[in-house]
């Protein structure tokens, strides 16, 4: 009677720690997965934004017409991007772009003057720095959760639930390099 007492005084216990460690799992799987649609809530509001200051600039920047089109084409493909390899690569382009744009607006002083263009500029730079902040917590976030399904004993709780690594949102190489002024 003790023995099958014992027997089931350790099995409880050991389903009580996995219990515990799965539901610590799930918590950091759910906030890594609340953090990408942080990211996806910062890329649409972007996405918005795009249209609106496209056309500004077109009424000013008729002749630019590739600099507006890459633009559209860029905001396309990062709507269109899966995963946060394949949308890291498009919002790098789509950054790019965007600075295209912008550099266009410089050189048209009453585009520049204009207070609907400020505006959408000022949006656009205060949407850029929520997308950073958001790809970071994203990132801590993904920290935190293979950090959880890689030590153990969480990583045999992990591999016999499914539980698996995520991908860190990353610059591509060139973008991590120095930044080049030309004047």
């Amino acid at each position: 009677m003790i023995p099958l007492i014992v027997v089931l005084a350790v099995v409880a216990v050991l389903v009580a720690a996995f219990v515990s460690v799965y539901n610590r799992l799930v918590r950091s799987r759910n906030n890594a997965d609340n953090a990408w649609a942080q990211i996806d809530v910062q890329l649409k509001r972007r996405y918005d934004l795009i249209p609106n200051l496209v056309e500004t600039v077109k009424g000013y920047a008729v002749h630019e017409r590739a600099t507006l089109e890459a633009v559209v084409a860029a905001r396309s493909r990062a709507i269109g991007a899966r995963g946060p390899a394949e949308q890291a690569a498009a919002e790098n382009m789509l950054s790019d772009a965007l600075k295209s744009l912008l550099a266009v607006a410089e050189a048209h002083p009453d585009l520049k003057a204009s207070a609907n263009f400020a505006e959408l500029q000022e949006e656009l730079a205060t949407t850029e720095n929520r997308i950073a902040y958001s790809r970071q917590y994203y990132n801590d976030a993904v920290l935190t959760y293979n950090n959880a399904v890689q030590a153990v004993p969480a990583n045999i709780v992990a591999g016999m639930t499914g539980f698996a690594p995520r991908e860190y949102f990353q610059a591509p190489g060139e973008e991590r390099g120095p930044v080049r002024v030309r004047f």
